[in-house]
């Protein structure tokens, strides 16, 4: 548990982290990155969600 806390970045690493993205994604590509990722998340929920109720379904047969 230990070795996990410790790998987690702090503030100060973030805000490199973000520097770097900026740097490299450039300040009008982030939305859209951001956007991606957003449907991403959204699908992987919907997938999970589908998923549980399948299992629900299968359950009650």
């Amino acid at each position: 548990m230990h070795t996990f806390l410790l790998s987690m970045p702090g503030g100060f690493e973030w805000v490199i982290i973000l520097v770097v993205v900026l740097l490299v994604f450039g300040g009008k590509k982030i939305p859209e990155l951001m956007k991606g990722v957003g449907k991403g998340i959204k699908g992987f929920k919907d997938g999970l969600k589908g998923l549980e109720d399948d299992i629900q379904a299968e359950d009650t047969k």
